[in-house]
């Protein structure tokens, strides 16, 4: 299995990664093929897995995905549907349908009732190929109108590291900061505590992520600026 890289190796576009056809490509977003040899699309961490490699872009738009849940803007509504920025390289759209609990009729009904441009909400895409524009629902648990708190963007490759492995980082922060967070893999996060210090504190630890993903050893190191800015702000002793 000839892997040439080290697994969190940082790599550049055009770095030879693997030769051979036995070696698996999780992502051929940042990975592509000539021939046996496998090249790094994107300047990136490699993540080698016994034979499967694949490379965590370090920048970079967000791809969408079926499922993924995102957070989005409204940027403009027609009469029967939104258009939602998702950081993507394509719109998205959110039909009344997949957005109202009853039936909508767009010669009574107002869309701008519901959700008008600038709000933010938590989606789930529920249709995309490539051929048209993602759909997306907020028809399901802890998806809707964001009302409160506040939004946080990251680079989106930088998400796997700010929820961790089993969801480690993310859980870590919200524990210690006491903060209910949602993290879009378009790269926004939502956070909202029990106080606007609480949150800011949540806040400079998921930029703290996004700065250090590549470091070892990084879940402690958040933990202690946390304790340490929650103490300058006196909300714990």
């Amino acid at each position: 299995m000839p892997i040439l890289v080290q697994h969190r190796q940082i790599v550049v576009p055009g770095q030879l990664l693997a030769e051979g056809r036995d070696v698996e490509v999780k992502s051929q977003h940042t990975v592509y093929r000539v021939g046996d040899k496998l090249y790094s699309a994107v300047i990136g961490l490699a993540e080698v897995q016994n034979s499967r490699i694949n490379v965590i872009a370090l920048e970079g738009f967000y791809f969408p995905k079926v499922d993924d849940i995102v957070i989005g803007i409204i940027i403009d509504l027609g009469l029967t549907s939104w258009t939602v920025d998702i950081r993507a390289p394509y719109t998205a759209i959110l039909h009344a349908n997949d957005a109202l609990n009853k039936p909508f009729n767009p010669l009574k009904d107002n869309l701008r009732r519901y959700f008008d441009v600038g709000d933010l909400l938590v989606a789930k895409i529920s249709v995309f190929d490539r051929t048209r524009n993602p759909i997306l629902t907020v028809r399901g648990k802890g998806l809707g109108k964001i009302t409160k708190g506040k939004i946080v963007e990251i680079v989106p490759s930088r998400v796997p590291r700010l929820i961790g492995k089993k969801g480690s980082m993310i859980n870590m922060i919200k524990e210690e900061t006491r903060c209910q967070i949602v993290v879009g893999l378009n790269g926004r996060v939502w956070v909202v505590g029990p106080s606007p210090l609480h949150e800011e504190v949540a806040i400079l630890a998921i930029k703290k992520v996004e700065r250090e993903t590549h470091t070892t050893g990084l879940t402690d190191r958040v933990r202690a600026f946390i304790r340490e800015e929650l103490k300058k702000r006196g909300l714990m002793s």
